[in-house]
């Protein structure tokens, strides 16, 4: 039997029953590359290009751990931010009474009472715009009494790495410009990381071999290269909570700095830095570390990972799954999206891929 067999059967029943036309995995460990597959077509149009390891997706929410969560690790090593510094330190719209003594540590553990999600982009374009209206919307729920996944907190950190590595430059060697902006920061960052393509705002010859998404009624076309996220896009396609393009390599190049950071090499930040971001909230009823979810029988990890493990998931169709403690990570990245965001067959595609893939690498 071809190793990986069934769960790549699983990936071909998906795509049979239109949950994605593309997908693009990888599976290793911190120091090898073990499974690497490309599946499907980039669209469903007849004659559409194949699928290969080249090909790059818009990893959405995928942005927040790959290029947030680790952007603001680095920062507090660096003495430039602080887990307990007050949001309203860094926003100064953030300042009513119900919200005043929220911090960095509950936007990152999505427990800051904002709301999941607000189509700004209908009115609204800019940081200035959005900062002041996330800002200043009305809070969901009281702060840290319970935690709802929220890309407005994400964008805010976004604003707030933006600040931060302006206000202290000489903290990042090499900034020429004063205003050392997101994409700029995590450029320096992925450079080192890997020679895949992982970046925001990809240039505009990578298209050919870029998964679309959907059609977009509010721009009119469907987005290649272009960030999905229409908050995003408002923002200029970067942003602390969507915005990255990469191949399954690329995150999976990212995946083993993961795991040789817990394993006490300070690659992505210090290793103690690490561990307390992987470790849950405490929040009542949640599941969220800082940055990172935490497996749960129930969730896109399947039921075979450690308790331990960490990863995300992101709207277009990616996820990143790391169990630490067996020295093992998957990337899944699909366009699920590009017949719809509706279809969500993903959810039931995803557990079952994790499943066939941990019970190869340990079977009973």
């Amino acid at each position: 039997m071809t190793a990986f067999a069934a769960a790549a059967e699983v990936l071909r029943q998906g795509m049979a029953t239109r949950a994605f036309p593309a997908a693009s995995v990888e599976v290793g460990t911190r120091e090898n590359i073990t499974w690497r597959e490309a599946f499907g077509t980039l669209t469903y149009d007849a004659g559409a290009a194949a699928t290969d390891q080249n090909t790059i997706f818009d990893l959405a929410s995928l942005t927040k751990v790959i290029s947030t969560t680790t952007l603001v690790m680095r920062a507090v090593d660096d003495g430039v931010l602080g887990l307990d510094d007050l949001v309203s330190q860094w926003i100064p719209e953030w300042r009513s009474s119900d919200r005043e003594q929220v911090t960095l540590r509950d936007l990152l553990a999505h427990s800051s009472g904002l709301t999941a999600y607000l189509p700004y982009y209908r009115d609204l374009s800019g940081r200035a715009e959005l900062q002041a209206a996330i800002a200043t919307s009305p809070l969901e729920y009281a702060p840290r009494t319970r935690a709802i996944y929220s890309d407005l907190g994400f964008i805010l950190l976004g604003f707030i790495l933006e600040d931060a590595r302006n206000r202290s430059a000489s903290a990042w060697p090499g900034a020429m410009d004063p205003a050392v902006l997101l994409a700029s920061q995590f450029k320096r960052l992925s450079s080192y990381l890997t020679s895949d393509p992982l970046t925001f705002l990809p240039p505009r010859e990578w298209r050919d071999r870029t998964a679309p998404t959907e059609h977009d009624s509010w721009r009119g076309r469907t987005p290649v290269g272009e960030v999905h996220d229409e908050n995003a896009w408002a923002l200029g396609g970067v942003a602390g909570h969507a915005g990255l393009f990469g191949t399954a390599g690329a995150v999976g190049a990212f995946a083993r700095a993961v795991l040789h950071t817990i394993n006490g090499t300070d690659v992505l930040a210090k290793a103690s830095t690490m561990r307390e971001f992987m470790r849950r909230s405490g929040v009542p009823g949640s599941s969220r570390a800082l940055g990172w979810d935490t497996m749960l029988p129930t969730s896109s990890c399947g039921t075979l990972m450690s308790a331990s493990a960490i990863g995300h998931t992101g709207f277009t169709g990616t996820s990143l799954w790391i169990d630490w403690e067996r020295d093992v990570y998957v990337v899944l990245l699909t366009n699920r999206v590009h017949g719809g965001r509706d279809n969500t067959q993903i959810q039931q595609v995803r557990p079952r891929f994790h499943d066939a893939v941990l019970a190869e690498l340990f079977p009973v």
